[in-house]
């Protein structure tokens, strides 16, 4: 303390500084402190910063750096649909966005680029290939745009509709839809599909722990048939109860074609990007099927362990289920901008084309381990049917251009005009199955949806081929008409055979029942937009008035056990496909040909439609010219 008194003494500081190198010192610090501290908030969206504090947040950081770079959020269950498109106006009103659209870049694709340093932009394209979807926007005012017709038609006044008839068929099968989803929502709301006897639910096992399959399979009936308070409570059950976290084993062509292409089909129609978010989501969970030695996916994936699971008929793979991917996974690529949908399926066509096939024909039956056809089984029916369906759909959603999925269709055609195709001795056109080189002459329910198939081909057939084909339609839509005319319900069996002097007819009762099928009304509503003959419609106004003699319920819709009682039993099950397949296609039958105009709109193996795709961006699917 001594010396603090001398005068003229300064002692030293603690650090050995005179009090102003202190003060400079302290000031030179604080200044590299706040320049260290800002630099952090200056940087690019601060997105530094922000993952120091939000990785630990989340369960992949990777995903969430993505997201902020693209300014997305990310996809997940709990947060809204990232970049909304604007939804498509309820059903009945006009589009303001189609006029807007035409003046945006064409393309179905546009690429949100990230707007930091170079860097960021590298660690995003390095990201994971299911992370990817949230990179793109998708244009859905330009596609509203190149559509040529309005998705419902042209309004008419319909107090001036000259077929006041028809219009009250439309209306009778309107009610029979809105019928059968009351029903549904009172007593199985959430479940995959309506027991209207027992007036409950059922789950089955089939999706592997996806509920809803009703609902999703309903949503395009619902918009195409303008109920517009049906259509918002489906919505709503999707938007707020449709969850991915499911840990069963499910099939890989049912969750395909009725939830991924039914979610598909709602956005198309709407807009609306829970749809697009959701149907992309369930894309990747189906991913794991195809990791097998030959990229043939297996019959079911295993959604807990991310696996490919068991496959019916044993260790083979059907040609009807992995030959029934390509519309679908095609514009899942156009809505993700993930070209692994579309890679996929692409292997798969690769391997078809390249295999040997016994007499130009596709058994349906092949090993994904091997690459090499298990039987030699053939049939346009089950285990075949759709596999040559997306065949010539393939050719036309490309808007013609896809010359490979052309030339396999008619290829196969031939080969199964010349080996299968037989005329019964009471001048029946059917189409038999074949093993091994002997035919088994029966037809399946499920091999009449042909009949419309090659209607809807003939057109772009050689020339020479046209007439023949047109008329072969028409022919076996005939013969699936006969199936229903020679029963006591007017309703056709599962299954019916040409021998022994009788034709058209189910010979045992396990092949007698109907489960409310499709298949029949699909081709009469296409031989009716190709030829305008009445007597389509005709028919399927006797379908309409079976089904609701015998099959229509107190709650609901019921398949019947034998078409050949005049008071058959019901099987106690209203079929998901009823609601998305044979009641649109029969309000089809009973609408103008602009109401989802086929120049517009292909219909997946459920009925559910997916646009033609006029846009640039097609070359992104992978699709080959």
């Amino acid at each position: 303390m001594l010396v603090r008194k001398v005068p003229g003494f300064v002692p030293a500081s603690p650090w050995g500084l005179r009090l102003p190198q202190k003060f400079l010192f302290l000031l030179f610090l604080s200044g590299l402190v706040t320049l260290c501290f800002g630099a952090l908030f200056l940087l690019p969206h601060s997105s530094r910063l922000k993952r120091l504090f939000s990785a630990s947040r989340t369960q992949q950081p990777g995903l969430e750096v993505m997201a902020e770079i693209a300014g997305h959020h990310s996809v997940s269950e709990q947060e809204p649909p990232p970049n909304p498109a604007p939804a498509a106006p309820a059903p009945g009103e006009d589009d303001p966005s189609r006029l807007v659209g035409v003046l945006r870049r064409k393309g179905w694709l546009r690429r949100t680029r990230p707007t930091g340093p170079r860097e960021e932009g590298n660690r995003v394209a390095a990201l994971r290939p299911q992370e990817e979807s949230v990179r793109f926007t998708f244009d859905y005012n330009g596609f509203r745009s190149r559509l040529r017709h309005p998705v419902l038609g042209t309004r008419t006044d319909e107090s001036k509709e000259s077929q006041s008839l028809v219009r009250a068929q439309r209306e009778k099968i309107k009610e029979m839809m809105r019928f059968s989803w009351q029903n549904y929502r009172r007593y199985a709301m959430g479940k995959n599909e309506l027991r209207p006897l027992t007036k409950d639910g059922f789950e089955g096992s089939m999706f592997g722990g996806l509920s809803g399959a009703t609902i999703i399979d309903s949503l395009d009936t619902l918009y195409l048939m303008e109920l517009k308070e049906e259509f918002q409570e489906a919505k709503a059950w999707v938007q707020d109860s449709f969850h991915l976290n499911v840990s069963g084993e499910a099939s890989l062509f049912e969750v395909n074609i009725r939830y991924i292409g039914g979610l598909l089909s709602a956005f198309y129609l709407t807009g609306e990007e829970v749809f697009r978010v959701k149907a992309i989501k369930l894309g990747e969970k189906l991913l794991p099927a195809f990791n097998t030695p030959t990229g043939i996916p297996k019959g079911v994936v295993n959604f807990k362990s991310g696996s490919w699971g068991w496959a019916t008929a044993g260790s083979s793979s059907i040609l009807a289920e992995f030959g029934s991917l390509h519309l679908e996974f095609l514009h899942l690529t156009e809505l993700s901008g993930n070209p692994v949908f579309a890679e996929k399926v692409r292997h798969i066509r690769k391997v078809l084309r390249e295999i040997d096939k016994p007499f130009g024909l596709y058994p349906n039956f092949l090993s994904p381990t091997s690459g090499n056809w298990v039987q030699h089984h053939v049939s346009v029916g089950g285990l075949g049917d759709s596999f040559y369906e997306y065949l010539i759909k393939s050719w036309l959603m490309s808007a013609k251009t896809d010359m490979e999925a052309k030339n396999m269709y008619y290829e196969a055609l031939e080969a199964i005009e010349t080996y299968l195709v037989n005329v019964s001795p009471g001048g029946l056109t059917y189409i038999a199955e074949w093993r091994g080189g002997i035919l088994d002459h029966k037809m399946g329910h499920l091999a009449c949806f042909s009949g419309g198939m090659i209607a809807l081909g003939a057109d772009d057939a050689k020339e020479d081929k046209r007439a023949y084909y047109r008329e072969l339609a028409a022919q076996i839509t005939r013969t699936c008409h006969e199936s229903y005319a020679r029963s006591d319900t007017k309703l056709g069996p599962e299954a019916f055979w040409f021998n022994s002097g009788r034709e058209a007819v189910a010979t045992q009762l396990s092949e007698s029942y109907y489960i409310l099928r499709p298949e029949v009304v699909e081709s009469y509503m296409y031989l009716w937009r190709q030829t305008h003959d009445p007597i389509y419609r005709e028919w399927g106004w006797e379908v309409v008035m079976a089904l609701e003699k015998h099959c229509r319920t107190e709650a609901g819709f019921s398949g019947i056990q034998d078409v050949y009682s005049s008071n058959p039993n019901h099987d106690n099950r209203q079929q998901s496909f009823f609601l998305a397949e044979t009641l649109k296609y029969l309000y089809l039958l009973f609408s103008e040909d602009n109401v989802l105009s086929l120049e517009d709109w292909v219909f997946n193996t459920e009925a559910h439609p997916l646009p033609v795709n006029r846009s640039d961006s097609y070359s992104i699917a992978g699709h080959p010219h």
